[in-house]
């Protein structure tokens, strides 16, 4: 049976924090606020898997009241969503995603997110699309106060 999710996560920025993205440092400034690294894509991607299959969210597996998953690489939530699916016997059709931000530039870099998030997931890099897009400085991401991401998802199960 083919089913869809959709996962959106949005996080501001903070000093003294690295702007991870996708699995990927990306120089910048400041970086994203969360308990875990607060990469929003990952979060966004794991979201939209977890929900095709009636898992729940994030929240539910690695909750910000933990402190043992304060800092976590957003990767290993990736990871264990793919263990997930393994157990279920369910597969990944496609994953597309989008991530709102005036800033940092997102572009260069949408290559090696798919690539690392793809081997996290146990897919192919082509099975990721990424696109970055800007909010036409509406907003708090036009102001650059932060980044939103949205994902969606096909899987069979």
């Amino acid at each position: 049976m083919n089913r869809v999710g959709i996962g959106i996560d949005v996080h501001q920025f903070a000093p003294n924090r690295k702007c991870i993205i996708g699995g990927v440092h990306i120089p910048h400034p400041v970086g994203l606020l969360g308990h875990s690294d607060a990469d929003v894509l990952a979060h966004a991607i794991a979201d939209a898997l977890l929900g095709a299959v009636a898992l729940g969210d994030i929240g539910k597996f690695y909750p910000d009241t933990d402190k043992k998953w304060k800092d976590m690489d957003s990767m290993r939530i990736l990871s264990d969503v793919a263990g997930k699916y393994r157990q279920l016997k369910a597969t990944i059709n496609n994953i597309d995603a989008a991530v709102i931000a005036e800033a940092p530039k997102l572009s260069p870099h949408i290559p090696q997110m798919q690539a690392i998030m793809a081997g996290h997931l146990g897919v192919r890099p082509d099975q990721i699309g990424i696109k970055a897009t800007t909010s036409e400085l509406m907003g708090f991401t036009g102001r650059k106060e932060g980044i939103i991401a949205i994902a969606m998802v096909s899987v069979e199960i």
